[in-house]
Order: structure tokens, then C-alpha cells, then sequence
């Protein structure tokens, strides 16, 4: 019998799935928003920081001809350390693996969270692709890279020791971030991610970001193609840059810890950023009927 890769074993406690009804009832809603292609990245199941609720929201009310999973979809890191699987996380998977039993083409690009997995890219796993990397063909005729990103981080190349470091720092802020969110729900204030507010306030952690996008935009150009979608770092963008004269798109899907964004194609080609807790917050005020009454 072949042996498990080091550090499988976390992802096979969780991979067996059954084939039950969801802890949360998928909701049938009149008519689901479609687009040509979803993607999303940086879930993070497997830690508390996930953002399930939003997640599920966003699965029951979207559907794809093709769904991109850009990597850290499962926190291996997490895992290996404490194994932590609320019922929701599997009614996350359980909701993905039945857009692709309807015909949904789901690929999966493991990312530096999830990387146990990736000695098993090129096979294909439950209906989904599992890659390295892939290139999408928009409707209108761009060429894209998709990939995690951590291959552009420098502290995840250089200084792996202080990425680790910095990941449980980064779960402590989520534990607070947490705390917060539930004060503000209790409230009946609409979720607000006091860590993503922090990132964008702090210096340096702007200027890496920046840099970061700089550098994965130049390595999609000097590879031919029109643009790239990753995520890694936790920050919903799109930036135009140029490389050697020609025009570069750059496009981060953003993650379901702090911002609960995705990245959709319409039909038409056309990109957009969607930032779930604001189209839940405009879909409840459209729903109150308080609010209709005094607009009447």
C-alpha cells in the first residue's frame, strides 16, 4: 500500500465526507445570481477564523459553469495542530461537491496552507481537477493565470520559520476579530473585520502588498498572458499594470477569513469583486419590511 505524504492525514480525517443532508439546509432561493466563472480562495476550513456563515450565504445564492478553489481552502496548518471540523465546514464542502456532481467544472490550486495536497495535482479528485496552476480563457478573449501567489512571498521563501510565526499571530487577531464580529451581530451592526481594517492602516503592511501585487502582475507578463488571479494575501484588488508595453491585469479573489470576497466572470467577459457582507447587507435591507414601509 502506498504511503500518505507527510502530512495527508489531516486532510483524509476531513476527505471521507458522507453522503447526508447539511447541518444547514441549503437554501432554495427563487433565482441564483450566474456567472460564467467563480473564484474563490483563502476559506481557511478548519480554524475558527472561517467565515462559514457568509460562505454558505454566498454558495446558496451563486452558481458557476466553472468555480476556481485558489488554494487554502483547507488550513493543513491548523489541522496538524489542533483538528477543529465544525458540522458547518463540512456543509461548505458538501455544498462544492454537489456543484460538481450538476456539472459544475471545479479546479482546485492548493495553496501554501493547504500544500499536503499538492503531490496529488494533475488527478482528479471527487469531480474535482486538482492543479498547480491553470489558464483561464475569459469570454472576451484574455488569457489568465490562476495560481495561490505564495510563490511571490518573500517571507514564505526566504524565512519559512517566521511565516509560521506570523500565522499564529495572525489567528490571534482572527480570535479577537471573532469577538467582535459577535458583539457587533448582538448589536444588529452588519459584520465589519477589525484586522482588514488594521492591514489597511498600517504602513508597512500596505507597502508589501503593493510590492507583492507588483511582482506576481510582472511574473504573469513575462509569461505571455493578459492577467492573473490569485489570493495568498488576504486582499480583494484589481490593479492595471504594463509590462514591455502590453497591458497586465491583476486580480486577488480576496479571502472568507477577513473580507468574504469573490472574484466572478459574467458572460460577457466583464470581471468584478463581490464583497458578500455588503450584497447581504443591501439583500436584508431591500428584505425589511420596516424599510419598505417608510420608502413607501
Amino acid at each position: 500500500m502506498t504511503e500518505l505524504p507527510s502530512g495527508f492525514e489531516a486532510l483524509h480525517n476531513v476527505a471521507n465526507f458522507p453522503s447526508v443532508k447539511p447541518a444547514v439546509p441549503e437554501r432554495i432561493v427563487g433565482e441564483r445570481r450566474r456567472f460564467r466563472t467563480i473564484w474563490i480562495s483563502d476559506v481557511h476550513l478548519g480554524t475558527k477564523g472561517c467565515n462559514h456563515e457568509l460562505l454558505i450565504d454566498f454558495l446558496d445564492h451563486t452558481d458557476s459553469e466553472t468555480m476556481y478553489l485558489v488554494g487554502d481552502i483547507i488550513d493543513g496548518w491548523r489541522l496538524k495542530k489542533k483538528f477543529y471540523w465544525p458540522a458547518e465546514h463540512n456543509d461548505i464542502v458538501w455544498r462544492i461537491l454537489k456543484r460538481a456532481r450538476r456539472g459544475t467544472r471545479i479546479v482546485y490550486i492548493p495553496g501554501n496552507h493547504d500544500e499536503m495536497v499538492r503531490p496529488f495535482c494533475g488527478m482528479d479528485f471527487g469531480g474535482v481537477q486538482i492543479r498547480r496552476a491553470a489558464f483561464h480563457d475569459t469570454a472576451d478573449g484574455r488569457r489568465l493565470i490562476v495560481l495561490h501567489g505564495d510563490e511571490f512571498d518573500t517571507v514564505m521563501l526566504a524565512h519559512r520559520w517566521l511565516a509560521f510565526v506570523g500565522d499564529a499571530a495572525y489567528h490571534l487577531m482572527m480570535k479577537l476579530n471573532n469577538w467582535v464580529s459577535r458583539v457587533r451581530s448582538a448589536l444588529g451592526l452588519p459584520y465589519w473585520s477589525i484586522s482588514k481594517a488594521a492591514k489597511h492602516k498600517v504602513k508597512n503592511a500596505v507597502e508589501f502588498i503593493s510590492k507583492y501585487e507588483e511582482v506576481v502582475a510582472r511574473a504573469a507578463g513575462e509569461r505571455g498572458v493578459d492577467g492573473v488571479v490569485c489570493g495568498h494575501i488576504h486582499t480583494a484588488e484589481f490593479r492595471p499594470f504594463m509590462h514591455e508595453g502590453k497591458a497586465v491585469e491583476y486580480w486577488n479573489d480576496g479571502d472568507w477569513v477577513e473580507g468574504c470576497n469573490a472574484l466572478v466572470e459574467h458572460f460577457d467577459g466583464r470581471m468584478e469583486i463581490l464583497h458578500w457582507a455588503d450584497e447581504v447587507a443591501r439583500r436584508d435591507k431591500c428584505e425589511d419590511p420596516a424599510q419598505e414601509l417608510q420608502a413607501a
